[in-house]
């Protein structure tokens, strides 16, 4: 845009000999330029006007000229002082003094045309910006091929990155300690500049759910020009992003659903199950394990979907990574099962260890992975029932040092996790335990639980609760009552071992 400074430079301006009385905000840029001679005309400005007058109608010529700074007015050029001194050095507007006489008319002329020749030149610019980035998005670009066009565009460094300040793609950029640096820079919902090191930002996403932004972290010549850049480029990452999410959700839903289909036990022959599984991406192997990925209690039911749709984008990239062609789908909220597929059936475990290992890397908290039999395709989708169960008993387990549990590997707590809708070892649990169930006494059923773990031993009880041994035992000797039972008694903890188990579990 062109400023009070550049107007002073012109050689018809400077033909009048001009003198500056203010030169306060000489860099402001200027709309319009316009000519009055009275204060009567000012309430006609509309803001970041150059104002030419002669003063011929002005009396109070500082009254006149603070107006006109009120009213949005960027500098003031008044036509030829003979023998009069303005005293305006104050007034904190550019005020300058044509000395020789002109036409006001050739200054207007030639602002305007430079005006118009600016605001065309920024229209072709915001009309090549606009193609530009539609045919990005009809190529369906990707992250980086944005952001390297955009780069090239501005001719300066950019960077995308997420709402954890990792960088997603860049052009141009330093990234030494960006994470750090980047930290101080704080998020705006709007195009502008921020932080300590003052980067021009511009947020990226739908308006509710950002989940990045585009930086250009360095100083430019023309903000509004990297604006409409960055803003424009935003809303093709945005674009780029949604659609790609559709076509994935579209994916995800008809891989669901096929599982869902196939567990549901339909006449399919081995031929059909393996051209369906195979069109969504199915890789043919002699061999494939089903695995169930468990993160049940992830919060609110919305939590939980937004949870296992998170899942299912890193299981896809994994899966690209290790180059394994798998499906994966919901089998039900927080619960998403995985056939792997086999080269060798001796590779089972090889294969779990390193897909297991490498998905921990990318999860925050670790998952309940339950693991069924494998075999044929067909056999492997009738095995996500027994991984799914297997599944659901781990986050019960005490502890939890294998990256993945077969039922095998669950022993006591698998065989009650089977029975536990049994009536009848839900009748010998609450028997057994009745004396701490009416009503529900949890101090006691805790210490009858650490007694239990320490297989009766009292002293190593004693230990570990910090207790002295006169209170331990009053405390036993209180439960045994309760119980109606001796706890000396080697079949006794058994019994109260499964019974509470199984509380535990179901109860």
């Amino acid at each position: 845009m062109l400023t009070v400074n550049e107007v002073l430079q012109l050689p018809v301006v400077q033909a009048a000999a001009p003198q500056v009385l203010c030169g306060t905000g000489m860099d402001a840029q200027l709309r319009w330029v316009h000519v009055t001679e009275s204060t009567e005309n000012i309430d006609l400005l509309l803001g970041r006007e150059l104002i030419l007058t002669t003063l011929r109608n002005v009396s109070d010529v500082r009254a006149f000229i603070t107006a006109l700074r009120n009213a949005g007015a960027v500098g003031v050029i008044i036509e030829e002082l003979t023998g009069m001194a303005l005293d305006v050095a104050d007034l904190g507007i550019p005020v300058i003094a044509l000395r020789n006489t002109t036409r006001f008319v050739a200054i207007t002329e030639v602002i305007h045309q430079k005006l118009v020749a600016q605001q065309l030149e920024a229209l072709q610019f915001s009309r090549r910006v606009h193609e530009i980035y539609t045919e990005l998005s009809l190529t369906e670009a990707n992250e980086a091929q944005i952001v390297t066009r955009t780069a090239q565009l501005l001719d300066a460094p950019v960077v995308l990155e997420d709402v954890r300040h990792h960088v997603l793609a860049e052009s141009g950029a330093e990234l030494e300690s960006w994470i750090d640096r980047s930290k101080f820079v704080g998020f705006l919902e709007h195009t502008g500049r921020a932080g300590a090191e003052n980067w021009l930002q511009t947020p990226v996403g739908a308006v509710r759910s950002r989940w990045g932004r585009l930086v250009i972290p360095e100083a430019l010549e023309d903000d509004d020009r990297a604006a409409l850049v960055l803003e424009r480029a935003g809303q093709a990452l945005t674009i780029a992003r949604l659609s790609g999410r559709d076509q994935r959700e579209l994916l995800y839903q008809a891989r669901t659903s096929t599982l869902h289909e196939l567990q549901a036990g339909h006449s399919y022959t081995p031929k059909e199950i393996a051209i369906r599984t195979q069109a969504l991406g199915l890789a043919a192997a002699p061999y494939y394990v089903p695995v169930v990925i468990s993160l049940a209690g992830s919060g609110t039911p919305t939590e939980t979907q937004l949870a296992d749709r998170a899942l299912l984008d890193v299981l896809d990239q994994l899966a690209d990574t290790l180059h394994l062609g798998i499906l994966a789908g919901s089998l039900k909220p927080g619960y998403l099962g995985l056939i792997l597929p086999l080269r060798a059936r001796e590779l089972v475990d090889w294969t779990l260890q390193g897909f297991t290992r490498r998905l921990a890397e990318q999860l925050r908290a670790p998952a309940a992975i339950g693991v069924g039999t494998e075999g044929t395709l067909a056999a492997s989708i009738a095995g996500l029932e027994e991984a799914a169960h297997v599944a659901q008993i781990v986050p019960h387990l005490p502890t939890r040092a294998q990256p993945y549990y077969r039922f095998a590997d669950l022993r006591l707590r698998g065989v009650l996790s089977a029975m536990g809708a049994d009536p009848k070892m839900r009748t010998f649990a609450l028997a057994e335990l009745s004396g701490l169930l009416s009503p529900v006494d949890e101090p006691a059923l805790e210490l009858l639980e650490l007694y239990l773990a320490h297989g009766g031993n009292k002293s190593a009880l004693a230990k570990a609760g910090y207790l002295s041994r006169p209170t331990l035992y009053a405390r036993l000797a209180k439960l045994e009552t309760k119980l109606g039972v001796q706890l000396d008694s080697a079949e006794s903890r058994a019994s109260l071992q499964v019974a509470l188990l199984w509380y535990r579990m179901h109860g």
